[in-house]
């Protein structure tokens, strides 16, 4: 359930008291100043999702600073990507200035002083995280905070529709699921990251592992759907196609070669089960994604050294596990 905090019916005198606190107790201790003698009313509807807070903030204009003090009181360990909806900011940490405007973003680091200033009433979502939840480095670090992203550029445009698709259905999800989905988000920030430092995926194993784990997961559940595409995955992931196909070259090999493997690891098992009725050969190629049986017949034959009737029949008849006779060597073996 959203945790929402508005105070829409608390009295004019006692909303700059009431939203200095409402803030600090949503994100961490920080200096607010609202600029408006009689300040509107404001809300923020967070959601908690595994170790990422997601927050959607609307008020009027207000100042924000994170003082040296107020960093010894606690949360210096959080970060916070900003990904402004209406209104500008202007974020200042570490000597940097930079103008948020709709449709950008910008993350500041709670255990260095910063201050925003937002002249205009505004929306924008945050997502607030611990720093050890993301696997980047300290110099991964200072490129996030000192940089703002533009969401019509590359990576930045999938990592703030990802966030916004978060936000908006983080209430509705599963808890297990949303917390898969926060974490996904936190890998995306590690790709961003190391793009913007120029950084090979063999430079930067460990974000770009990360995504692959879940694209081969995702892969895996629906390896039957003959429509599994490289757009339709790379949709499901908030990656582009380009970048999924890179990251299974940093595997050492295709996308399209990887699921094919799998399909037919699974369709060998199937075929070779000795319980239940025998399926027929087509029944477990299209179990299995595959829309021609012709073409499941050819690519099982290359991999394995027999037709899938072969090998069924040959699984039947007891042979136990092993190399049928005249099988390949292919890297998959044959066994049962």
């Amino acid at each position: 359930m959203p945790v929402v905090l508005d105070t829409t019916d608390v009295p004019s005198d006692d909303r700059a008291e009431y939203w200095h606190e409402a803030v600090s107790r949503t994100f961490i201790p920080l200096d607010v100043a609202l600029l408006d003698r009689a300040p509107a009313p404001a809300t923020i509807t967070s959601h908690r999702v595994g170790d990422v807070q997601l927050s959607l903030v609307e008020a009027g204009p207000q100042r924000v600073e994170r003082s040296a003090g107020l960093i010894a009181r606690g949360g210096e360990d959080h970060l916070t990507l900003a990904l402004q909806h209406r209104g500008t900011a202007r974020l200042e940490q570490d000597g940097h200035r930079v103008v948020l405007r709709p449709g950008t973003f910008a993350v500041s680091d709670a255990g260095r002083p910063f201050a925003k200033e937002l002249p205009e009433a505004f929306a924008f979502t945050a997502l607030h995280w611990p720093r050890t939840a993301v696997g980047v480095s300290d110099e991964d670090l200072k490129v996030l905070t000192t940089t703002v992203f533009d969401s019509a550029d590359g990576t930045a445009r999938l990592v703030a529709a990802y966030l916004e698709c978060l936000s908006r259905s983080a209430g509705s999800m599963e808890p297990q699921l949303a917390c898969w989905l926060a974490t996904t988000a936190l890998d995306l920030l590690a790709v961003l990251a190391h793009e913007r430092r120029g950084l090979s995926l063999a430079e930067a194993p460990e974000a770009a592992l990360a995504v692959l784990a879940r694209v081969k997961d995702h892969i895996l559940r629906n390896l039957g759907d003959p429509g599994l595409s490289p757009e339709r995955i790379a949709a499901a992931h908030h990656v582009s196609v380009r970048y999924l196909h890179k990251l299974f070259r940093f595997e050492g090999v295709t996308l399209a070669r990887w699921i094919q493997r799998q399909r037919l690891d699974m369709c060998r098992r199937d075929l070779a089960r000795r319980t239940g009725g025998r399926a027929t050969v087509a029944a477990v190629a299209s179990r299995w994604g595959f829309v021609s049986a012709s073409h499941f017949s050819r690519a099982f034959r290359a991999v394995y050294g027999l037709s899938p009737r072969e090998w069924q029949a040959y699984a039947g008849a007891g042979a136990g596990a092993g190399t049928a006779p005249g099988a390949r060597a292919s890297g998959y073996g044959i066994a049962v």
